[in-house]
């Protein structure tokens, strides 16, 4: 019974002792999409990277970004919130949410095009819009979007209500054909063989071999050749140039970790960083020269700096309605 009581007394003790030092050890949030916190994604690599420097317990909540935090307004628990984008990040900036990043952005490695100047949201990563063909179902591959219309390929794209990839095909459709964009997708529509909400979902059809083509990214193929050692998936690139994207990271202006939440910034354009983004988030890395790159990066097939098509945040909220409209009332005739 003595030896009992010892061990039930430890156990209180030692309990006692995890719950004081899980009290002491900060907590830094960060709202991340979903496929940034996954076990496949760059979130727990960041994650135990930051919490060896941090003295911290670095927590992803993943989920919706935007509506989640226009929701909670102040009262949101986020420090940190990352993975907007410049085509929605105007309406997040004029939520008030959101403090400067303090980071010295002299050390972007983005295409020259993109001009980027900003003290509140943060790039970490970019990527080209452009569809994904498989060489063993296509002979012909199209290089402009009229030999895409033209073509005899299912493709299977996002829906730009609910998509951040969606969105960018309309834009990137509206920045080629201009006040020609709804002709343009009445004459692509024979060709979609269906609108998916999300990326994984439209993907997921072309990896399974129901469309030819697939939007995604030009960096797509990179994590068949890493993960699968599968060549056969290549991004067709187009004379008109591909639409650019930026993923960025900000800094909630309630954080209660505010020492935290700026380590974390500063963190973000380390290298330790930047060099987990390629083969997890399988995207470009915003600060980490071409040359340290791994391999298969800097051979990918991809736009010149001349033919990158980039939008700012007031183009892209400018444009936004008309191009989804253009595209709704095209496709649903």
């Amino acid at each position: 019974m003595e030896d009992d009581a010892v061990k039930a007394i430890t156990f209180a003790t030692g309990v006692l002792l995890a719950t004081q030092v899980a009290a002491e050890t900060p907590v830094l949030t960060v709202y991340a999409p979903d496929y940034f916190a996954s076990d496949w994604g760059p979130g727990p690599g960041i994650e135990a990277a930051f919490e060896e420097v941090c003295a911290c317990d670095l927590q992803f909540k993943p989920g919706e970004l935007l509506p989640r935090l226009m929701l909670e307004g102040s009262r949101t628990e986020a420090d940190i919130a990352i993975g907007f984008n410049s085509d929605v990040s105007k309406r997040a900036r004029e939520s008030g949410l959101f403090a400067e990043h303090g980071v010295d952005t002299s050390g972007l490695t983005l295409p020259a095009g993109a001009n980027w100047s900003d003290d509140t949201f943060l790039p970490f990563n970019y990527g080209h819009t452009a569809f994904i063909y498989d060489t063993t179902r296509t002979d012909a591959v199209p290089s402009t979007f009229e030999e895409l219309a033209a073509s005899d390929a299912s493709i299977v794209i996002q829906d730009p209500r609910s998509s951040i990839s969606g969105l960018a095909l309309v834009l990137w459709v509206k920045a080629v054909y201009g006040e020609e964009a709804e002709a343009f997708w009445e004459r692509l529509s024979p060709r979609v063989l269906t609108v998916t909400k999300g990326w994984s979902e439209s993907y997921g059809l072309f990896t399974d071999g129901e469309a030819d083509m697939v939007l995604s990214y030009t960096t797509s193929p990179a994590y068949h050749i890493v993960a699968e050692e599968d060549e056969t998936k290549k991004a067709a690139i187009f004379d008109e140039g591909h639409y650019f994207m930026v993923e960025t990271v900000a800094k909630l202006a309630g954080t209660d970790q505010p020492e935290l939440a700026d380590m974390f910034m500063q963190f973000v354009l380390s290298e330790t960083f930047q060099e987990m983004i390629p083969t997890s988030n399988w995207s470009f890395p915003a600060a980490l020269p071409r040359d340290q790159w791994p391999e298969v990066f800097q051979t990918l097939p991809a736009p010149t700096e001349d033919k990158v098509i980039f939008y700012s945040e007031d183009e892209a909220a400018a444009l936004r309605e008309t191009a989804i409209e253009e595209w709704r009332r095209a496709l649903s005739r």
